[in-house]
């Protein structure tokens, strides 16, 4: 989904144009990353956590030629799901075992997702 796509289906909910739906959503965005920069963590409950975290500097090989490379330290983004969104996720994974499952009794090979082309319903 892109930015794009989540600006739409927000602003079909709630009424406002794309336009000011679009505006909202980038400052949201803005305010995330800001946050970010500047305390390095952003908890947004029933979301997650967004975490800024300093990867350490390491040596490396170059999977072409085989050389070792060195990789300095850097600043990354982490996130940690919060405990709706990890529930959420277990139900889509459920669903796809059990799909899985009726599959394999069935005889018939399962796509790839597991979900048989259905999206999985909430309970």
């Amino acid at each position: 989904m892109t930015k794009k796509e989540i600006v739409k289906a927000i602003s079909d909910q709630i009424g406002l144009t794309q336009l000011k739906t679009k505006e909202i959503v980038q400052k949201t965005f803005d305010a995330i990353v800001e946050t970010l920069i500047e305390e390095r963590r952003i908890e947004l409950r029933n979301f997650g956590v967004f975490e800024v975290k300093k990867r350490a500097a390491r040596k490396a090989r170059n999977p072409r030629t085989g050389d070792k490379v060195f990789v300095p330290e850097k600043y990354v983004v982490t996130f940690k799901p919060g405990k709706e969104m990890e529930e959420k996720v277990r139900q889509l994974e459920e669903a796809a075992a059990r799909a899985a499952l009726e599959a394999q009794a069935r005889g018939d090979s399962p796509p790839a997702d597991g979900l048989n082309g259905q999206v999985p319903t909430q309970p």
